[in-house]
């Protein structure tokens, strides 16, 4: 199967002399997590991700990072290294291409021009109907699962996933999931400096659970448990993964806490251990 087949061809662009508010506002009414670069000759030039924006923000740095986000260029927080991908290359090149690189996405480039645009959630579609009934959610998840209390504070949230360069932090009580963070629920930190001159920083954040109202607060007043979403989806450890598959497609998710007959945290399969089985 080709990269043609699957990719999608309506792209999200936007021109790099915009501003981080731009990608946000983008990003927030079309509800994606990914926006394409480009110059003013219509060729891409850098990705801009979520992702991308969350961490580059942080409170430590230079002093750009203080501005507010629309007043910082597109250029400073998009990552310019692009990696790309041609129409007629096999999929499971593009499978490889975003796991050797720990990307999400891949533009999809002919004779310089942007024609569309492959991600790990096409894959999962690749997968869903390719491959049902070859392996167990326990057979692709991953087991070391990385987590927190619904106590911990939000910096501990955030800095976990810098640590370790993952999207997603399950939040459990007695080694049972209770709920999910994600950098959809984490997203855009900026800064402000209170009346003691201290820098502290905001953050802006989406509880699911609460019709997604978006909410400011100061990041040393939060805690794991007021941001996570609590209406988990779970997988016990014996289901197929094409299952998991389809659910993270219908439910736009990326990854499900799987259980053991215990209802006990056994691991977290992700649209990447699933892409993997397709190589």
């Amino acid at each position: 199967m080709k990269v043609e087949d699957v990719m999608t061809t309506r792209v999200m662009v936007m021109p790099d002399t915009q501003q981080v508010s731009y990608a946000r506002n983008l990003m927030l009414k079309h509800g994606i997590s990914h926006i394409i670069v480009v110059d003013n000759k219509e060729k891409p030039v850098g990705i801009v991700t979520e992702k991308d924006i969350t961490q580059k923000l942080r409170l430590a740095g230079p002093t750009w990072r203080r501005r507010p986000i629309d007043k910082i260029s597109i250029k400073r927080v998009m990552s310019k290294d692009l990696i790309t991908i041609s129409a007629a290359s096999d999929i499971r090149e593009a499978v490889d291409l975003m796991l050797r690189n720990n990307i999400s996405s891949l533009p999809v480039v002919e004779d310089g021009k942007l024609v569309g645009i492959i991600t790990k959630t096409d894959l999962l579609w690749v997968y869903n109907e390719k491959c049902k009934g070859r392996w167990k959610v326990s057979d692709l998840m991953t087991k070391d699962v990385i987590t927190v209390t619904e106590n911990h504070t939000i910096a501990h949230v955030t800095n976990l996933m810098e640590e370790n360069n993952i999207g997603r932090i399950i939040v459990i009580k007695d080694n049972e999931p209770i709920g999910i963070i994600t950098s959809e629920n984490i997203s855009f930190a900026q800064l402000e400096d209170p009346e003691t001159g201290v820098p502290l920083e905001k953050i802006y954040f989406v509880k699911r659970k609460s019709e997604e109202k978006k909410k400011v607060r100061l990041v040393s007043m939060l805690t794991a448990g007021d941001i996570m979403t609590e209406d988990l989806i779970t997988l016990k450890d014996d289901a197929d993964a094409a299952e998991a598959a389809n659910i993270m497609l219908n439910e736009k998710i990326s990854g499900i806490p799987i259980v053991d007959e215990n209802n006990q945290l056994a691991g977290i399969i992700t649209k990447t251990d699933i892409i993997k089985a397709i190589q």
